[in-house]
């Protein structure tokens, strides 16, 4: 058994590989978890590396809490809610229909037994939040298409975990009713929900009388946990209650985080996501070695056979439920012809083929007790269509999202251009207002209105399309950089002359750097 500071080394080491590979990664222009899987697979058949394993414990506690609330926080509550049918037709049906297929395969085809079936496919049913996230957001997609990929992968995990519970205890207690089964499912959920909205209110009282950066981004970094965890303890759905607790929390955070909070909260983010994802799906890898030491698993062209028909089965379900899914309840019901754009075959298409799979999967395999009848083999399988999915569509997806022409119709584009006319006419209002009054100066009433007519100009150009202006646009943008570099490059010299102090330095670099994240990239 490794010691702690083996431990850490062995994180340490691991974290430097993840740097590496996402590296390389995003050289060649492919998806890093990708990437991260196969560096691992390839990284655990070095010999004399210690042997690395992926606790169950570890992953459902310590990477999902932080990731799923990481993500409904940046979820668009509008395009979530436009999407809610199609997201629950794949967050709910297409998994317990993925479930049943992959249970009378692996029942009828490989010999397990019906409930050992069931655990199998409730085990493999839920896309990756993680994956589908980091290959959406990579891929100049519409809007619509990532919302149902990234809506269907926050809750599908919920309806995966409750079927998995209910098939894995049926297995060890020979019993199962189905209404015991629906009202469990329907419980767990209302309980999950109802915990993760009362945490977030708790959450938005404490935040609202806190004014201190790293007490508030220390709570944001914990309120995943915090809904988790006693949800997790009153037998709920605690990947609903995270769910809800980040919705809830991405509507009220803009009026109770600061400005200096936020730009905190981003930046400390973006890095603790990055060593999450990128510690998990390199864990994933590193555990086929230590899958195909174990010696109850059969013949090796029989568990090739079985994985490769398992893998299949679990693609081509997903394909023949999405399309139907799409264009029934079209055809169905003339209120939703008339309310609601149908979905285009090419746009069907992609989320058809968008079901990488991840690491919650590989961790509810490795749950099992070593007593598990096959667990074994369950564990090989949940591998293999883990690295199938994400290598085989994760790899062909960009190829077909250009072969297929879908592209971004640039709407929030749009929406952003014109939100910044409104909020500036609406800041050219109270500047009128306010230009009387006795404690503004006029001089500097001047310069602002001034500052905001260019500013307008800009929008307007946006608005209409003038080219002409928006090269001018570029330009003075690549100005403002050239400007910024050279202001950042003397201060350093400052400091480097010791003329000022780092902590000078630290908060006028801080200007510096909030001046040009203000510039469009």
């Amino acid at each position: 058994m490794s010691t702690p500071s083996e431990i850490v080394e062995i994180v340490l080491g691991l974290l430097v590989v993840v740097a590496a590979l996402v590296t390389v990664a995003r050289q060649v222009g492919v998806p890093y978890p990708i990437a991260l899987v196969l560096g691992g697979l390839a990284l655990g058949f070095i010999p004399h590396l210690p042997t690395i394993t992926l606790s169950p414990d570890i992953v459902f506690l310590l990477f999902l809490p932080p990731l799923l609330y990481w993500e409904a926080l940046n979820t668009p509550l509008r395009e979530f809610r436009a999407s809610l049918r199609p997201i629950l037709f794949l967050a709910i049906g297409l998994v317990l229909m993925t479930m049943t297929i992959v249970a009378i395969i692996a029942h009828l085809v490989i010999g397990l037994s019906w409930p050992v079936g069931f655990v199998l496919g409730a085990i493999i049913s839920p896309t990756d939040t993680v994956a589908a996230a980091a290959i959406a957001q990579r891929l100049s997609l519409p809007r619509r298409v990532v919302a149902i990929l990234e809506g269907e992968s926050l809750l599908n995990d919920a309806t995966a975990l409750v079927a998995y519970g209910t098939a894995s205890a049926v297995v060890l207690s020979g019993n199962f009713s189905l209404m015991q089964a629906g009202w469990q499912f329907l419980g767990g959920s209302i309980g999950g929900i109802a915990i993760g909205l009362l945490v977030g209110v708790i959450i938005v009282w404490v935040r609202r009388m806190l004014h201190d950066s790293p007490v508030e981004n220390t709570i944001s970094l914990l309120s995943g946990f915090a809904a988790y965890l006693p949800a997790q303890a009153l037998g709920f759905s605690a990947v609903l209650a995270v769910v809800a607790m980040g919705l809830f929390l991405e509507r009220q955070g803009p009026s109770i985080v600061s400005p200096q909070t936020r730009l905190q909260a981003i930046q400390l983010w973006q890095v603790v996501v990055f060593l999450l994802n990128g510690l998990l799906f390199i864990l994933v890898g590193l555990q086929l070695n230590i899958i195909l030491a174990s010696h109850a698993l059969p013949p090796f062209w029989t568990l090739l056979g079985d994985a490769a028909l398992i893998c299949l089965t679990v693609i081509l379900v997903r394909i023949a439920w999405v399309f139907p899914a799409a264009y029934l309840p079209f055809r169905l019901s003339r209120r939703l012809r008339e309310s609601t754009q149908a979905f285009t075959w090419k746009e069907v298409s992609i989320v058809a083929w968008t079901g990488m799979r991840g690491g919650v999967s590989l961790a509810a395999a490795l749950a099992l007790s070593t007593t598990f009848p096959g667990r074994d083999l369950i564990v090989f399988l949940t591998f293999c269509v883990i690295l199938a999915t994400l290598v085989l569509q994760g790899l062909t997806l960009p190829p077909l999202i250009r072969r297929l022409e879908v592209t971004d119709d640039g709407a929030l584009e749009k929406e952003e251009v014109k939100a910044r006319k409104k909020i500036l006419h609406a800041a050219m209002a109270r500047l009128e207002e306010l230009a009387n009054e006795e404690w503004v100066p006029q001089d500097m009433v001047h310069e602002i209105r001034e500052h905001y007519q260019q500013h307008g100009q800009k929008v307007r150009a946006s608005l209409d399309g003038d080219d002409l202006f928006s090269e001018r646009i570029a330009a003075y943008q690549r100005l403002q950089r050239e400007l910024l570099t050279t202001k950042r490059r003397a201060l350093i010299a400052l400091r480097n002359q010791d003329t000022i102090n780092d902590e000078v330095l630290r908060i006028i670099q801080h200007d510096i750097d909030v001046e040009e994240v203000r510039l469009p990239h």
